[in-house]
């Protein structure tokens, strides 16, 4: 890999405020109504939908669901606030995992189950309604359980070719390795953290990537977490870029740690990767967040990284987000790729990622000529669940349609 920065820029030129739509402004309250729907929707619909349980099992149950919406609040707080307790963040998110999970069940079984008894002519109304609740207790804790299990595996390899039509015939095959979204935090993931990166390097990728959102914490919290990453081995490169969390916990020390630990943070700038007389780009912004975070010369700046690059060499850039293919296509970027979305993480939350992002997981398109690739995340964010959203290391292997073509 050849850089062609001799300094990393340090410019904070502002960029034009983008207008609120009236979903993000409605999504500033979901904080303060979210809770209450989460807990009161599966409170009426198990205890008082026409079930007619005894006073004691009521009365007990209306208990748990007061409990869990105080609590869950006044832990997220104490745990993501000023406090910065992980015991407390720890029991906040399970609870607003479970109580995810709990709610959207107790809506689509509430209704569909409870239709689908009435149209078999099943019971009556009180049979109908605790059916309903036993299904819902059931089929929460069987995802619950196997949720748990799939955030906390090392995650299964995803592998697929993208051929590039700039892309010369001496890259084809260049083997690019992404982890993404690793989010160490709250509960200890060290052993975890080796784990996958021992992974890692069974792949045997020219290029290493991470695309931001290392951790919840700050560098020097998270560190025995983050340290195995030291670890990763390429034949040409680790790059990584930051993702929205490094600006909640001190986004320096992060690309100081991975400089630290061997990786190359490309803070809007660009390495070239040469192979039989052909080259690559391979480019890095800042997160899209980085400018409002106030740190200085932190901002997503694609001029930046692609200044001194040939407009003729194909690029392979790193953004954390997939909002930022706008820009990348527009400037004929070849390849992103990204992470951040965690493929919605706990079914049906997806539908609410696709109102900020252009794109869930995979490979898409954007324009004519711009690739997008969308990895569901190595980790997971808070709540220890991913429920029908898998996590991923992905290994891309790069295609030169020239190569393809010399051997069809």
């Amino acid at each position: 890999m050849t850089d062609t920065s001799e300094t990393r820029p340090t410019d904070s030129a502002a960029q034009p405020p983008r207008s609120d739509s009236r979903v993000r402004r409605l999504m500033r309250y979901i904080p303060l109504i979210a809770p209450v729907l989460l807990w009161a929707v599966p409170c009426w619909v198990l205890l008082y939908a026409g079930q007619h349980w005894p006073s004691s099992v009521t009365v007990a149950g209306t208990v748990v669901f007061a409990a869990g919406l105080i609590g869950m609040p006044l832990a997220m707080m104490r745990g993501h606030g000023r406090r910065q307790q992980d015991a407390a963040a720890i029991v906040g998110d399970s609870l607003l995992g479970s109580s995810w999970v709990l709610f959207t069940w107790s809506v689509l079984l509430g209704v569909l189950l409870r239709l689908a008894l009435v149209v078999a002519g099943v019971g009556d109304g009180q049979d109908r309604a605790r059916i309903v609740t036993w299904a819902v207790l059931a089929v929460t804790a069987v995802l619950l359980a196997w949720g748990y299990v799939e955030a906390r595996r090392v995650p299964r390899v995803r592998r697929l070719d993208v051929e590039l039509p700039r892309l010369g015939a001496g890259l084809d095959g260049v083997r690019v390795a992404l982890i993404t979204d690793t989010h160490y935090g709250p509960l200890d993931r060290a052993r975890w953290s080796a784990r996958v990166c021992e992974t890692v390097n069974t792949l045997e990728a020219d290029l290493v990537c991470h695309t931001g959102d290392i951790a919840d914490g700050t560098a020097e919290r998270r560190r025995a977490q983050a340290a195995p990453l030291g670890t990763v081995k390429a034949t040409e490169a680790r790059v990584y870029v930051t993702g929205n969390h490094e600006y909640y916990s001190e986004a320096q020390g992060w690309v100081d740690l991975m400089d630290e630990l061997g990786w190359e943070p490309l803070r809007n700038r660009h390495l070239l990767l040469e192979r039989g007389g052909d080259t690559l780009v391979v480019a890095g912004v800042d997160d899209v967040t980085a400018e409002s975070s106030g740190l200085a010369g932190h901002r997503a700046h694609l001029a930046g990284a692609l200044d001194g690059a040939d407009p003729e060499l194909p690029v392979l850039l790193l953004a954390h987000q997939p909002k930022f293919i706008d820009r990348a296509a527009a400037a004929g970027i070849d390849l992103q790729l990204s992470g951040h979305t965690h493929g919605g993480q706990i079914w049906p939350f997806h539908h609410l990622v696709r109102i900020d992002q252009p794109a869930l997981a995979g490979l898409s398109r954007h324009g004519a000529r711009t690739l997008l690739y969308t990895s569901r995340g190595t980790g997971f964010w808070g709540p220890p669940f991913r429920v029908f959203a898998p996590s991923e290391i992905t290994l891309l292997v790069l295609r030169s349609p020239q190569e393809s073509r010399a051997s069809a």
